[in-house]
């Protein structure tokens, strides 16, 4: 028993029975696929609820204890685990609901909770009143489901096409509902449930809330009534009911009652129906096909009793309570037993056939017509339903073709009773009593029936027999839509009738034959057959004054006795200013005169408003004039209604524009509305003194809304603008202010007898103020005062009458305060939900009130354009600002909030709801505006909630739908569901626009954020904490529905453009930074949105592909956010979901919601035991998305044109280009239209108007190419859009996710995959231009991550001895990429260079893959014998370059053409990348191919060439702010290709030939150094834009290299290459030299000197210049002195950095600066090592080149052996001995002796530090934490950087920089070998020279030695060293011999046994591996045996 009393949270009384309405709605009405399946399914389950049709679950005892204990012991809850207390309220809430509607204590407790759950959707709403509406609506559900059962089943009288298994479950379903009493449950049902009882019940517990609340309960009741009769209503139609089903029915209408207008309700109507279906057997006459079948279920044919039955039943003398009902019944039985009788099947009932004629003379004396007339046909309802009228339709033509005596009878009857009317007449008498009107009835009824033709049915068509062979085959009588060439027999008969009642036609029946005919003459073929009857009906003499001869009822007379009227009236027309005027005339027109008139006008009225023939037929007849006539009598004096009549029928001849036109000159010339006032007349006349004096009084105001309907019919038509010239000044105004000042602004305050005409006449003239504006453009011609001649005088001129209205509305005039009182009023009213009298014309009032607001706020902006450059004195304020003033009626500004209280009301008006939303969005584009909206839509709480409530209903809609054709609206359902479309995309461009402003905006209190702090916002279900349900709820469950199917979202293909701006919404809230943080969570942790809906793309929607890109794109972007977010916030099983959905090729296996298995599942399960586990692939998500964008774009055709010049309507096309809202540009197309018809209206003579339909048929063609434009301008947007928005996601994938979450294998294979399909397809030949820059900027990204991600591989140490080629891709996939990159490349030939940017980008990632990753120099390498590194097997890395290379090479001239071309000009960008590709191919290209190309096409020349133009750019870096910093990094580019081609001696020759050097001889640039400390103020705060120094340097050091490689490659030439760069240092000799002065050795400096000293080394030699002969003699003495200068200053260089300098610049080295690189103290050594050498060698090349001997060799150094002490700086580094100035230009030999000493050192230290790195790398993965951060703190930048790194980056990056370190270490042994080896060989030359072959002089000659020498010096510069052998020996002969002792004391000190040592064992550690191995050794035992020698 537990299980059962478990509660049902859904509510067993509603949730079960809401699901089973939209079963059968789903399976019947919207013929969803597959849900016959379900219907069955919930029909079984259903199927007791509908046999005990809305019987209650019982009270029971148990049940009531239960529910008691539920708040101490609690109650279980289906789905939900354990029990749930509740508290002891919620219990009391139930007792009183079970007790209230009498149901089950826990059915009422279900209802509460379901209350409870559903209160969000009803705003304002407990829970106890949510249940009341819950529980009615349980029970419609239910009822709607039988009514659409019962409409789905197949019978007699119509089908609704559903298949065949539908119908045969529905017919057997409700035949065993039938059999089991349904009929007896529906009536008693009816009769039981009364709206007032249920109220009063309702009321007496507090079950009712607001107005709106009840009017939704009473709404829920009256149609579960109403469901449950059409049921009924609807079974009879198909099949009729058992006889005591009928008796029952027949039985329930007795004692049925009408309502006080004496018309029937609805659900009576319909049983009443019911019953006539029943009785109907008319369809026998139809020849269908399944006729027999109906026959032989008809049981009037088939069983005996029921006829007998249904016969005594009907002919029982008891009478009803409405005896009409039961005449109209007995007609109905009457006319079905006489169709009986005349079947064959009919003998058997002979006894009740007879009977016919008594009941048919039974229903007319029970007023059978009249009773039909006011009860049946005057019923609201019974227009409403197209099988109503069918069957009254039937019944009147069978009563008049199956009953003609009767007919005949009635005719007799009275012609009797008009001839005793006649004669009581003449004698004065009283009139008979007996008089009977069933004629008089049956045509009044006949008339009204077809007058009404909701349906556009036009069954009045059978009255007519087309007796003259019609043209139109349309026209054909039609019967059962069957064009026949014989009129049926009924047809004939009905078209006597009509004929022959209009014979002869007595008096009293006049009347009522007009109206009958204004009946039959409802629509445009019956129009046209009543036309031609009263055409043919005149006299044929028309000179027959008297009109004897014709009849009565024709034009002919008609017109005639109007045109009597007119005579006899128009004699009394009093002078206007006579006082009796007031007073009725006494001739006159009499009552039943009046009457006649009125209809013979209805009658005019509807025969030209539907037939455009009849229409300007009668107009023109030249003896009828009826509208000069009409006019007249207008003038003359009959009461308002006639005139009213008169009025609307002008307006019914006023729709043809050529009756229009001379109907605008008669109107004015007869001064209906006095437009001219005569001079001295004293007061006006016309309709404006009617409507005041003779309308007011009345209090009816027939004439003034007649008037406003003439007026407005008119203005449609055509608006003339010279309407009453020469009178007055021309035009419309005097009609607009009569209508605005006199009728319109008096409307409120003026009296009405009848109060809905109130509204009546506010809606005619608004309707008239709507269309003038509407058709309104504002013009610059509309604000120039232009005036009029009239009568000698000028007068100012009228604007437009638009013009007029929008001054009106932009200024706080009375019209706008009176439009906005209307709104307020309205909806003040509309919140009643109460009916009052004139409800539907105070809403089509308030339409257009808001139709002329946003028709205002649409042209206000051009309107106020065009009066501010027109400078005229007009002043109006912007409409959106008035509407922000205070209402007199509140004294609050309040006017928006009421405009936006209609959007409450979208249910019962969805029209003012879209223009409410359309407003809004206007005004929302105002960002001032909408923070002071949000404060009045907020301030009031109650205020605020329902607004909020509307903004979300309107939303909800689900009748919404979009109409994808421009469809007719004919269908007013789809009409209705359009607008309610059309208003959620404003309401969510609304919020588009809002998201866009600062922060309070209208979307942030629409979407339930926090208003003032977005940020801080929670978002919850709606419910939950409070929450209201927000527009942000109802957008997600738009999006939501149909996610969890495999179809997908229901949005996307129902409203694909709704779809997309939701989308948009969602993405906006998640790209900014103010709502993301809430929305993300809310939708990761309550919706799982992105999730859902990610697994259904791509969306394809074959018929708008625009719209499904975009809803992807937006898609796609908000996934990008919401995987960065994840990724950073380290939530990654969010992250990791997302990725492998996106990214996975497996197919998932998910259940979806209903259970069923997913197609691939299912295919697995069935297969599984045939094939073991063969998964298929499916495609990648990201992949399949890519596919459904559609590269190829279809470009329309350019214009064929035969009128019009093709380039100016070019121009034209684009002066009317805009930018839409969407940000396309597109033409607008309706301002075009205007312009071209314009034009062609323009055009004068006769050819023109000949050629005019084809000038029109052109610009028709024009427009639609136009709109072809703008569908492709859109269509590649929404592709650009989409290819933009996947590849943010891409990227996103590939950068922010974290690594590890995609294996690198799978990684390469995506991207190669994602690399291949994007080029694919942007390289067919169709692919769109404009998606190329997309693709290549995705191709870009895509190969530097796959360049990475291999490179990465490597390092790790992975896949290199793999066979198949590099990492896991292999080789061929990667020579795949390389082939659709280079294809690419050359597909986008000679434009797209910036395009090709992003390709050349690629290419160079792509080539980097190949290059060798830097390896660790561990210095045992070069012991290697050449032999083994030749044979060596071919690694992976040259092995793929080789292949790529051919490759390339494949590709030919094509290609380097245009990477050449690229680099030498073009955009900067492209030209840097040219140049870097170039630099890379070349690097690789052995052959030297592309070299020879590049030199004989001439790019090499013109690229040297172009370095003297960069000259100029480069010079302006140089100043303090530069311009831009282009400049130098193209010269980057440029020089490191130019040292790439002088890196092979082919190259090196090239650029020498092609003048390189001379190029930049003539540079200034090198001459500018700025000045240091000057711009160190200057410093770029962010380090981005380097100092200009720094700046000097980068212009400086690329050319230094540059020359550097060219010496070294020069071998052949290598004397013109040094001779050339030598001039350039002679050239730039002051800068070289400043240089090397430099005071400030810093790491810039020194990397400067490395270079120099380098250059200096190699060509500041001896007889450089002599040799190369490039130089002319006479300068040779000033060039030699620079030679000499670059010795001097290369030595005193190495005197600071070997000694004095070296301690402090180390120590410099130590301490970095915070922005400094970490390898600072590495690049320092490494320079200073580095210039220490390349000086040493310049003193040996320089001591070799003197003298291969010792003894004839220069010298350079001082015989002084003291080791430099001074860290003081100073020059004490010299002997005391001898006096310092005399050394002052020469080092001493102490100084390489020191350089040697330390360099030893050096060398240890070194090699200690190399072999612990290497061990550390050997070792890398046991390395502590610690360690690794501190080696990665090097490369990475940022304090906290280390942190976030993971830890195989780490490794990866620890790894990068002990490889820096182990190669930087093994650079620095290289060059401190090198150094000692010059060391030793410069100090053995020296020795050997001074201590073997120089001679000190005598003791006695060194009185002043210092003196002596120091002359000799001067004299021959003895230690400069250019000078011969034997003037040496002269200057060094000075020497003593006590200086040479202690030379070598010295020596021999310093180079001591450990020193010696040391050098052995470097040579033994270092060099023996090198070919100079025992070369120290040699020198070492040489200068220690120099050392050893004794003195001589």
């Amino acid at each position: 028993m537990a299980a059962q009393m478990a509660v049902n949270s859904g509510a067993s009384l509603w949730g079960p029975l809401k699901e089973l309405w939209e079963t059968v709605d789903g399976a019947v009405l919207r013929r969803q696929p597959e849900s016959i399946h379900l219907l069955d399914l919930q029909l079984k389950k259903h199927k007791a609820n509908f046999l005990s049709l809305f019987r209650n679950p019982p009270k029971s005892a148990e049940q009531r204890e239960k529910v008691r204990k539920a708040s101490t012991e609690g109650i279980a809850i289906q789905g939900q685990q354990g029990s749930r207390l509740l508290p002891e309220q919620l219990l009391k809430e139930a007792f009183i609901l079970s007790d209230l509607f009498d149901i089950g204590e826990l059915a009422a407790l279900e209802l509460l909770l379901a209350g409870e759950q559903q209160q969000p959707y009803f705003p304002g709403l407990t829970r106890g009143l949510v249940a009341v509406l819950l529980y009615w609506d349980g029970k419609l559900c239910l009822a709607n489901s039988l009514r659409t059962l019962m409409q789905s089943r197949h019978g007699k009288t119509f089908t609704l096409d559903l298949s065949g298994e539908l119908v045969a479950l529905t017919m057997h379903f409700t035949d065993e509902l039938m059999n089991q009493g349904l009929t007896k449950r529906i009536l008693s049902l009816v009769s039981e449930i009364n709206l007032t009882r249920e109220f009063d019940r309702l009321q007496k517990e507090r079950g009712l809330g607001n107005e709106k609340h009840r009017k939704e309960v009473s709404d829920l009741i009256k149609e579960s009534r109403q469901a449950l009769a059409d049921s009924l209503f609807s079974w009879t139609c198909q099949s009729p009911l058992s006889k005591d089903d009928t008796l029952a029915l027949i039985g329930h209408l007795e004692t049925v009652t009408t309502q006080a207008d004496g018309s029937l309700d609805s659900v009576n109507m319909a049983l009443v129906m019911a019953l006539l279906y029943c009785l109907d057997v008319s369809f026998i006459e139809q020849g269908t096909e399944d006729r027999e079948d109906l026959l032989q279920a008809l049981p009037l044919l088939t069983e005996r009793q029921y006829v007998s039955a249904v016969h005594s039943r009907l002919m029982d003398g008891q009478p009803w309570k409405l005896p009409g009902l039961q005449a109209v019944c007995r007609l109905a039985w009457a006319l079905s037993l006489r169709v009986l009788s005349q079947l064959p099947q009919g003998c058997a009932l002979l006894e009740f056939t007879e009977a016919d004629e008594v009941l048919a003379d039974q229903a007319l004396l029970g007023d059978v017509f009249l009773f039909m007339k006011e009860g049946l046909v005057d019923s609201e309802s019974f227009s409403h339903e197209e099988f109503y009228i069918r069957r009254i339709h039937s019944l009147i033509t069978d009563f008049l073709a199956l009953m003609p005596m009767k007919v005949k009878q009635l005719r007799n009857r009275a012609d009797e009773d008009a001839r005793l009317v006649h004669m009581s007449l003449q004698m004065d008498s009283e009139l008979p009593s007996s008089v009977r009107k069933d004629l008089d009835h049956l045509m009044i009824l006949i008339g009204e029936f077809y007058s009404k033709d909701s349906f556009g049915l036009e069954l009045g068509l059978e009255f007519w027999c087309p007796t003259e062979s019609l043209q139109h085959t349309s026209l054909q009588g039609s019967y059962l839509g069957m064009a026949l060439q014989r009129p049926p027999h009924k047809q004939v008969v009905l078209s006597k009738f009509v004929r022959q009642m209009g014979d002869l036609l007595p008096s009293i029946l006049y009347i009522s034959y007009l109206r009958m005919l204004k009946g039959l003459a409802n629509g445009p073929q019956c129009a046209h057959y009543c036309f031609s009857l009263l055409k043919t009906n005149g006299a044929t003499h028309s000179d027959n004054i008297q009109g004897v001869s014709g009849s009565p009822v024709s034009w002919e007379h008609f017109f005639h006795s109007l045109m009597l009227y007119h005579e006899n009236l128009r004699r009394d027309i009093p002078n206007p200013d006579a006082t009796q005027y007031r007073h009725p005339p006494p001739r006159g027109i009499t009552q039943r005169e009046l009457e006649g008139l009125t209809s013979f006008l209805q009658l005019l009225t509807t025969v030209i408003t539907w037939s455009e023939n009849a229409r300007l037929a009668l107009c023109e007849h030249p003896q009828w004039t009826p509208v000069v006539v009409m006019l007249g009598l207008l003038q003359c004096s009959v009461p308002p209604i006639l005139k009213a009549e008169v009025l609307h029928c002008l307006a019914a001849f006023g729709k043809s524009p050529e009756i229009a036109a001379t109907l605008w000159q008669s109107l004015e010339y007869t001064q209906i509305l006095q437009t001219v006032r005569a001079p001295g007349q004293r007061q006006a006349a016309g309709i404006e003194v009617e409507l005041n004096e003779i309308e007011s009084s009345c209090e009816e105001y027939p004439l003034t809304r007649g008037f406003c309907h003439l007026i407005s019919t008119l203005v449609e038509s055509s608006l003339p603008v010279n309407l009453g010239a020469g009178l007055r000044v021309p035009g419309f105004q005097p009609y607009l202010n009569f209508l605005r000042d006199s009728v319109f602004l008096p409307f409120p305050t003026r009296a009405y007898r009848r109060p809905a005409e109130k509204w009546e006449v506010a809606e005619t003239v608004l309707e008239v103020f709507h269309k003038l504006l509407r058709d309104y453009e504002p013009q610059p011609s509309d604000f120039i005062q232009e005036l009029v001649e009239l009568q000698g005088e000028q007068l100012p001129a009228h604007k437009p009458p638009g013009h007029s209205i929008m001054f009106h509305l932009l200024n706080d005039s009375p019209m706008l305060a009176l439009c906005l009182s209307l709104l307020e009023e309205g909806v003040r009213q509309l919140d009643t939900y109460s009916p009052f009298p004139g409800k539907k014309h105070l809403e089509s009032a308030v339409l257009h009130c808001l139709g002329l607001l946003d028709l205002a706020l649409q042209k206000e902006v051009m309107f106020m354009d065009l009066l501010r450059e027109s400078q005229a004195s007009l002043l109006v304020s912007p409409l959106e600002q008035l509407l922000q003033g205070v209402s007199p009626q509140t004294k609050r500004a309040d006017h928006i909030v009421n405009v936006a209280r209609y959007l409450y009301h979208s249910s019962s008006n969805p029209e003012a709801a879209f223009q409410s939303a359309k407003i809004l969005r206007h005004i929302a584009n105002y960002p001032n505006i909408q923070s002071r909206l949000v404060g009045d839509f907020t301030h009031d709480q109650t205020v605020s909630e329902k607004l909020m409530a509307g903004f979300v209903e309107c939303l909800d809609n689900e009748e919404a739908e979009e109409r994808t054709e421009k469809g007719d609206d004919s269908d007013p359902q789809k009409k209705v569901a359009r607008i309610r479309h059309e208003t959620q995309i404003h309401i969510l461009n609304l919020l588009i626009t809002s998201l866009e402003l600062k922060t309070p905006n209208l979307a942030l209190y629409l979407l339930g954020y926090e208003v003032k702090n977005p940020s801080s916002t929670n978002l919850q279900d709606p419910g939950v904490l409070g929450c209201p349900r927000s527009c942000l709820h109802a957008i997600l469950s738009l999006l939501q529905r149909g996610t969890e199917k495999r179809s997908g979202p229901v949005l996307i293909q129902q409203a694909p453009h709704l779809a997309e701006l939701c989308y948009q919404v969602i993405y906006q809230l998640c790209a900014c930074p103010e709502t993301s943080g809430p929305t993300m969570r809310y939708l990761r942790t309550s919706q799982d949105f992105l999730f859902s809906h990610l697994r259904h793309l791509p969306f394809i929607l074959p018929t708008n592909q625009i719209a499904a890109l975009s809803q992807m794109s937006w898609l796609m972007k908000t996934a990008a956010i919401e995987l960065r977010v994840t990724s950073l916030n380290r939530q990654r099983s969010h992250t990791q979901r997302l990725v492998s959905l996106l990214l996975d090729d497996q197919p998932h296996t998910q259940h979806t919601a209903d259970g069923e298995l997913c197609m691939e599942d299912e295919t697995r399960s069935v297969s599984g035991f045939l094939h073991f586990d063969t998964v298929s692939k499916v495609r990648r998500k990201l992949l399949s998305v890519l596919d459904s964008i559609d590269f190829s774009q279809d470009m329309p055709e350019l214009l064929q044109l035969d009128f019009f010049e093709r380039i100016q309507i070019e121009q034209v096309i684009a002066n009317c280009e805009h930018v839409s809202e969407q940000g396309h540009t597109v033409c607008n197309v309706k301002l075009l239209h205007r312009v071209l018809v314009a034009e062609v209206n323009a055009l004068q003579g006769l050819a023109a108007i000949g050629q005019r339909p084809l000038l029109m048929e052109e610009v028709n063609s024009i427009l639609q190419q136009v709109v072809e434009r703008n569908r492709v301008r859109r269509s590649l947007s929404a592709k650009r859009h989409a290819l933009r928005s996947w590849r943010s996601l891409v990227e996103t994938l590939l950068i922010a996710c974290p690594a590890d979450l995609i294996p690198a294998e799978d990684r390469q294979l995506i991207i190669r995959e994602l690399l291949l399909d994007l080029h694919d397809k942007v390289l067919s030949d169709d692919a769109a231009g404009e998606l190329m820059p997309i693709v290549a900027g995705a191709v870009f990204t895509l190969t530097a991550h796959l360049s990475q991600s291999v490179q990465s591989e490597q390092q790790q140490g992975v896949g290199l001895e793999a066979s198949s080629g590099f990492a896991s891709i292999a080789n061929s996939a990667l020579h795949l990429v390389l082939r659709k990159l280079l294809d690419f490349i050359l597909c986008t030939g000679g434009g797209y260079q910036r395009l090709r940017a992003h390709l050349y980008g690629s290419l160079l990632y792509y080539l980097q893959i190949a290059q060798k990753p830097e390896e660790p120099d561990t210095l045992q390498t070069a012991g290697k014998a050449m032999w083994e590194r030749l044979t060596a097997p071919e690694d992976g890395f040259s092995k793929l370059q080789r292949e790529n290379l051919s490759i390339i090479e494949s590709y030919g001239k094509a290609l380097m053409e245009v990477v050449c071309r690229d680099a030498c000009d073009g955009h900067e960008i492209s030209r840097m990348l040219a140049l870097a590709v170039l630099d890379r191919i070349l690097s690789i290209d052995r052959q030297n191919q592309w070299l020879v190309y590049i030199c004989n096409s001439g790019y090499l020349r013109s690229l040297v060439e172009s370095l003297r133009q960069d000259d100029v750019a480069l010079q302006s870096l140089l100043t303090p702010q530069p311009p831009l910093l282009k400049p130098l990094y193209i010269y980057e580019s440029k020089m490191a290709l130019l040292t790439r081609v002088a890196k092979t001696g082919q190259g090196a020759v090239e650029l020498l030939r092609s003048g390189l050097v001379a190029q930049l001889i003539e540079c200034q640039v090198f001459d500018m150094i700025p000045d240091s400390d000057a711009h160190r103020m200057m410093r770029d705060p962010s380090g981005f834009i380097p100092s200009p120094m720094d700046r000097y340097r980068q212009i400086l050091l690329p050319t230094l290299r540059l020359f550097q490689v060219i010496l070294t490659s020069t071998t052949m030439n290598h004397q013109q290459g040094a001779a050339q760069v030598l001039q350039w240092l002679i050239v730039h000799a002051d800068t070289i030299q400043s240089l090397l002065r430099c005071q400030e050795l810093s790491m810039g400096v020194l990397q400067e000197l490395s270079l120099l000293t380098g250059i200096i080394s190699k060509t500041a030699l001896p007889g450089a210049l002599e040799t190369s002969g490039e130089v002319n003699s006479a300068a040779l003495p000033e060039f030699q002195g620079h030679i000499n200068r670059f010795q001097r200053l290369s030595l005193s260089l190495l005197a600071r950095l070997a000694g004095s300098e070296r301690e402090r610049l180390l120590k410099q080295a130590e301490i970095a600066a915070p922005g400094d690189p970490a390898d600072r103290r590495e690049v320092m050594e490494v320079a200073m090592q580095q210039v220490c050498a390349n000086i040493m060698e310049y003193c040996q090349t320089l001591l070799l080149q003197s003298s291969a001997q010792a003894q004839f060799s220069i010298c350079l150094f001082s015989p002084s052996g003291s080791e430099p002490a001074g860290r003081e700086g100073g020059r004490s580094d010299l002997s005391s001995a001898l006096p310092s100035m005399a050394y002052s230009r020469a080092p001493s030999l102490g100084l390489v002796m020191y350089l040697l000493k330390n360099s030893a050192a050096d060398f240890f230290r070194f090699h200690q530090s190399h072999r612990q790195s290497l061990g550390k790398l050997q070792t890398l993965d046991q390395l502590p934490p610690d360690e690794l951060k501190e080696l990665c703190q090097g490369l990475v930048s940022g304090p906290g950087g280390v942190e976030k790194i993971s830890s195989v980056q780490r490794s990866l990056l620890a790894k990068r920089r002990l490889v820096q370190l182990i190669n930087n270490r093994a650079k620095l042994l290289a060059l401190c070998s090198y150094v000692i080896e010059t060391c030793l060989f410069v100090l053995w030359r020296h020795l050997e020279f001074y201590l073997l072959h120089c001679t000190p002089t005598d003791l006695k000659d060194t009185l002043l030695p210092g003196a002596s020498l120091y002359k000799s010096r001067l004299a021959d510069e003895s230690f400069g060293g250019l000078q011969t052998s034997g003037s040496r020996g002269l200057g060094l002969s000075r020497l003593s011999q006590q200086d040479l002792d202690m030379l070598k004391n010295d020596m021999a000190a310093g180079f001591g046994e450990a020193l010696q040592r040391k050098l052995l064992e470097v040579e033994g550690l270092y060099s023996q591996v090198r070919s100079r191995y025992t070369f120290i050794q040699a020198l070492v035992r040489r200068i220690r045996g120099l050392l050893r020698q004794p003195k001589s």
